[in-house]
């Protein structure tokens, strides 16, 4: 059920984004008196699932959920309709435009994409607001949840500073900002600490399948018990929270192990608090000092409501949303694209992260959640702008490239020269979307 309801809002936030992008084609191609002959949400080859033609244009849905596209008259497009090129320009086709519109066309999408990414973050802030872990708000520092935060040279309770000599506002950020950096500054019981970050940090990354190194510090509050185990026997329950350990206080579940490694083989007095009332029970502690439970991973607003945390709000009026949005919009495209140049840098590793369909469909709740929704909808929109907007032939960047050619040289690229371009772009293209959702599947092995 949870893979559905991941998949429905994929196609849902993809659906959005396919239309209003091929809607940005397809409005000035129409404004400027161009024939468009196809608009489809999806790919359509030898047949389709819906379709309607109005006027002179076919509507419709095809099959294979990839992309979608407008079909413009007198265009080299991935549809390589060689038979209409060779045949005198009309007045109604692509090539029988003028440069300064026919470029207007082909950004069109691109524009269409970067507005939606604005609007939708604008009125996710307006309806919601932000609220977030300020980075400043980790009084007792950081919990490394993962083995190799703790080969990276980090350990609970380290307070980060900065990263690049660059402080970090929002908790949540701290990985992200890590991506590319050279050294992260902590402050480690007073002291001041610099930690460098390997060259293949991000291959190493990936590698451990763990998509964070670090959560905010959270209580002992029990969430399960290993079958028959000293916790459970002992009279422990689901929602308990471990506060002493023999008179030993825990404040944070991450202190629990190096607690009970005192005591192997031996038994010990723990003090709960369940329901308000603090109640003392005697378990006995493993040889590999444990007794058998698992910690619950608390959300931060729940944090929030255990009194662990304040969390910062920021509420929006409507035009004041507006700003906030942009601002939202450029940091958040800002970060994705240093994350692109990695994936360019094969010394990072990064390259071996690059997902498909599957990556981007696992980002999605399990559960229905419409301000996440929007959320990655605003984000993916504004990837599509970008990956749109790069000069591959076979994208609107690739055409954009062929028309400021033609607006400086006075002159249109030769056609049997775009022709090939665009063969060679979709190829590549398809390299690209086989070696990523390629990599989703190695993934489940």
């Amino acid at each position: 059920m949870e893979i559905l309801i991941k998949a429905l809002q994929l196609i849902l936030s993809l659906s959005i984004l396919v239309v209003l992008h091929e809607l940005g084609h397809f409005l000035p191609a129409k404004f400027f008196k161009t024939k468009v002959e196809k608009f489809y949400l999806f790919f359509d080859p030898w047949f389709s699932l819906v379709k309607k033609k109005i006027g002179d244009t076919e509507y419709g849905i095809g099959w294979l959920p990839l992309g979608g596209y407008v079909k413009i008259s007198g265009m080299i497009d991935e549809s390589m309709d060689k038979e209409q090129m060779k045949k005198p320009a009309e007045s109604w086709e692509f090539r029988a435009k003028p440069a300064w519109q026919r470029l207007i066309i082909m950004v069109g999408g691109v524009v269409v994409n970067l507005l939606l990414g604005v609007f939708i973050y604008s009125m996710t802030l307006y309806t919601y607001g932000d609220k977030y872990l300020a980075n400043n708000d980790l009084n007792d520092g950081i919990w490394c949840v993962d083995k190799l935060s703790g080969d990276l040279g980090f350990l609970s309770g380290d307070k980060i500073l900065s990263v690049d000599g660059e402080n970090v506002e929002r908790f949540s950020s701290i990985l992200e900002k890590m991506l590319g950096a050279k050294q992260v500054t902590l402050d480690r019981q007073g002291e001041v600490i610099t930690i460098d970050i390997p060259d293949n940090f991000i291959e190493r990354l990936i590698e451990n399948e763990k998509s964070m190194l670090f959560y905010p510090r959270i209580p002992a509050i029990t969430s399960s018990f290993i079958e028959n185990s000293n916790a459970q026997q002992a009279g422990l329950k689901i929602k308990d929270q471990i506060i002493y350990i023999n008179s030993v206080e825990i404040k944070y579940n991450d202190e629990m192990a190096g607690v009970l490694s005192r005591y192997c083989d031996s038994v010990v007095n723990v003090t709960i608090l369940r329901e308000g009332k603090e109640i003392s029970l005697a378990t006995k502690v493993s040889s590999d000092g444990t007794i058998g439970y698992y910690p619950a991973l608390l959300s931060l607003n729940q944090l929030e409501d255990y009194g662990v945390y304040k969390m910062t709000s920021a509420t929006y009026s409507f035009f004041g949303s507006f700003p906030a949005g942009l601002n939202k919009a450029v940091n958040k495209l800002g970060g994705y694209i240093d994350q692109f140049k990695l994936i360019l840098n094969p010394d990072s590793g990064a390259y071996k992260g690059v997902g498909g369909f599957g990556a981007i469909g696992s980002l999605f709740p399990a559960q229905w959640d419409w301000e996440r929704f929007w959320n990655l909808t605003a984000f993916l929109s504004l990837m599509l702008a970008f990956l749109n907007i790069l000069p591959i032939p076979a994208l609107d960047g690739g055409h954009v490239v062929f028309l400021l050619y033609e607006i400086v040289a006075g002159k249109p690229a030769p056609e049997k020269f775009m022709e090939s371009a665009q063969v060679i772009g979709m190829l590549i293209l398809l390299a690209l979307v086989v070696y990523a959702n390629g990599n989703d599947i190695m993934k489940l092995f």
